[in-house]
């Protein structure tokens, strides 16, 4: 069955906020993209592209907190109260599609579930009670 983690948004403090959770958990960030790194049909501002894009920090067997910059430059500012979603990761790709569409009937799709660059099957949506989702199906297992 899919997992499930709480995924952060921040205002461009996200590196240091990961810095403080990773020095209350402990562990190591497995994973840490930059928005200069991403590939974009859009020039990043330069003062944006060292914000953080993505970060996860496993904090038990069975939950990673994960994270990520967002900003008027991206089409999406940060809201406080509003900056985090639940993110699931599907076991495959069956599933992510079921998920997303039985999660995201009668809500809002923000970004419609498709192949990313970094190899997942991703997508993200406002559910029909306000709550923000994201659904993830790596296609290279990493466990």
């Amino acid at each position: 069955m899919a997992s499930i983690s709480p995924y952060l948004t921040f205002t461009g403090n996200c590196e240091e906020a990961f810095n403080f959770y990773k020095s209350v958990f402990g562990g190591d960030f497995p994973y840490v993209g930059r928005f200069k790194d991403m590939p974009s049909e859009n020039p990043i501002p330069e003062s944006e592209g060292n914000k953080i894009m993505h970060i996860s920090l496993p904090i038990s067997k069975e939950t990673t907190l994960m994270g990520s910059d967002s900003s008027e430059a991206f089409g999406h500012a940060t809201v406080m109260g509003n900056n985090f979603s639940i993110s699931i990761n599907a076991e495959n790709e069956e599933e992510a599609k079921r998920l997303f569409d039985g999660l995201s009937e009668g809500g809002k799709v923000t970004m419609p579930l498709n192949k990313t660059f970094w190899g997942a099957l991703f997508g993200m949506f406002t559910d029909k009670f306000g709550i923000q989702w994201m659904v993830n199906y790596d296609y290279e297992q990493k466990y």
